[in-house]
């Protein structure tokens, strides 16, 4: 089946006890509505919806879909529901809340808490240039936090990027989209195709599926900050393998945060996920180290062994 755009459904339909708002969202796999639960309480609502495999027109509330692809799309469903079993039992501040979910419409719906606020990637475009070390530890400390009750609970969240990234009004963070997640699930089923944003997805996520795991999400926590400081996403990880352009952290930056902040973000980064942080625990221990940053070094010249420091510190873990 052609990728298509799938129509959303219309303001102030019902969805069991739920009333659609309006959409707010509208992705490949899903599209993500406003509502509001019987007392009146705002909600996100996520509808299982990929326009791969599934077709809604206009004016319509059930998808269509082929005979061919009707397998693929129950698999998914499967593992969509599963995803919001897996989530509803977790209660941490740092990921999104499932308050419900449910079939409807031959397809599935998870209910989620509706978090106030802005999502990092809009934070990086709005203050581009000037986002500061105290703010990215600060924002990653915590996202971590949630990161690691995620693992704990066997999850892999295969998709985390600025975007995925909530700030709430005070810039506590919130993981929020695990679409991806479900795909590790669905090794014997190739019509799933593998779900990464290019720029923050691991080597991993372009080779065999086996060699997912923590250090995936975690060379995505590497971009993230990298894009903190550069204001876009960093050379995309099968580039990089072909040809590795990237302008280490450590160089690009140097003298303008501290040293061990930039090696955290190149360790991240490491093409070879055995010589990254192989767990969050090691990740958030790192990041949270005190930091030391000399009032001189906001001039500071990029020394003569500069790449000698960089290329020890890319090819031996901290």
């Amino acid at each position: 089946m052609a990728q298509q755009a799938n129509h959303a459904l219309p303001s102030g339909h019902r969805l069991e006890e739920y009333t659609i708002d309006r959409q707010l969202s509208l992705g490949g796999f899903s599209i993500v509505y406003l509502a509001n639960d019987p007392a009146g309480t705002l909600v996100a609502i996520k509808e299982y919806l990929p326009n791969s495999l599934a077709l809604r027109g206009e004016g319509e509330i059930k998808p269509v879909i082929t005979a061919e692809h009707l397998a693929a799309f129950r698999y998914g469903m499967k593992c969509f529901f599963e995803e919001g079993r897996s989530l509803a039992r977790m209660s941490h501040p740092n990921v999104i809340r499932v308050l419900n979910f449910f079939r409807a419409n031959d397809t599935v719906y998870m209910v989620m808490e509706y978090e106030r606020g802005r999502t990092l990637q809009e934070f990086i475009q709005k203050h581009q240039g000037e986002v500061s070390e105290r703010f990215i530890r600060s924002v990653f400390t915590r996202l971590l936090n949630g990161l690691r009750e995620v693992h704990t609970n066997k999850l892999l969240h295969l998709d985390l990027k600025p975007s995925n990234i909530y700030l709430r009004s005070n810039n506590i963070p919130v993981l929020i989209d695990f679409g991806a997640a479900r795909q590790t699930l669905a090794s014997d089923q190739p019509m799933l195709k593998p779900m990464y944003t290019p720029g923050f997805a691991s080597p991993e996520h372009y080779g065999v599926r086996e060699n997912l795991g923590p250090w995936s999400d975690i060379y995505s926590v590497g971009a993230s900050m990298y894009a903190c400081l550069s204001g876009s996403a960093p050379q995309p990880a099968d580039e990089r393998m072909k040809k590795d352009t990237l302008m280490p952290a450590m160089l690009r930056w140097d003298g303008q945060y501290s040293d061990r902040l930039l090696e955290i973000i190149d360790w991240c980064l490491n093409l070879n996920h055995l010589y990254r942080p192989q767990s969050v625990f090691t990740l958030q221990k790192a990041l949270v180290e005190t930091m030391h940053l000399p009032p001189h070094t906001a001039t500071k010249k990029h020394p003569p062994n500069l790449w000698g420091r960089i290329v020890k510190k890319l090819t031996e873990p901290l």
